[in-house]
């Protein structure tokens, strides 16, 4: 083998050695790419596989709303959505929804709250509540499957989802009073 032939097949193993080192740190930057992208679904909402039963209603408690003297107006069953999964799930998918239910979404600290339609077939009343239970905004949410928000005019730190017309139908105002009970021995907020 002649010296020029030497030096020819030298540079081309170093080309392929180079060829392979990419190849390599393709597949090593693709892998942790991936493994990167796992563990951050993973810690996502999208992560969990949502069953038929997260569309069913669970009583969870019971809920009043009453007016500024404590006259009860109406009573209804709720499902509580106390943590981030339940408040993004909310009552998405459901086809129907009885008219003495409805889900209280309960917020970690009281301010203004938005809420939208997405995924969401139930034209709904909602019914935005203070840290000191009281009603401060009603949005009628009649667009359903829509991206349009609607959102509390003051602070709150619940909302109360409820059939569309339910506040109308029961005469439930701005400055009315809330107070819930969950379900078994586990007190709510004025569950009094």
């Amino acid at each position: 083998m002649t010296k020029n032939n030497r030096h020819k097949n030298q540079k081309i193993q170093e080309i392929q050695k180079q060829r392979k080192l990419h190849w390599y740190d393709v597949t090593i930057i693709f892998v942790v790419a991936a493994g990167i992208i796992y563990f951050l679904f993973s810690q996502n909402l999208f992560n969990k596989k949502i069953t038929d039963s997260d569309y069913v209603f669970k009583k969870e408690g019971t809920l009043n709303f009453t007016d500024s003297l404590g006259n009860v107006k109406t009573r209804i069953d709720i499902q509580i959505a106390d943590n981030e999964y339940d408040r993004e799930l909310g009552l998405m998918f459901r086809k129907h929804m009885q008219e003495n239910r409805g889900m209280l979404f309960i917020f970690p600290q009281e301010g203004i709250q938005s809420f939208w339609m997405h995924n969401t077939y139930i034209p709904l009343d909602m019914i935005f509540v203070n840290a000191q239970d009281k009603i401060v905004t009603i949005q009628n949410a009649d667009k359903t499957l829509s991206d349009q928000t609607y959102s509390s005019i003051k602070p709150a730190q619940y909302v109360i989802e409820v059939n569309l017309g339910f506040a109308k139908k029961y005469g439930l105002k701005v400055g009315d009073i809330i107070s819930w009970i969950k379900a078994k021995t586990d007190m709510g907020k004025n569950s009094n």
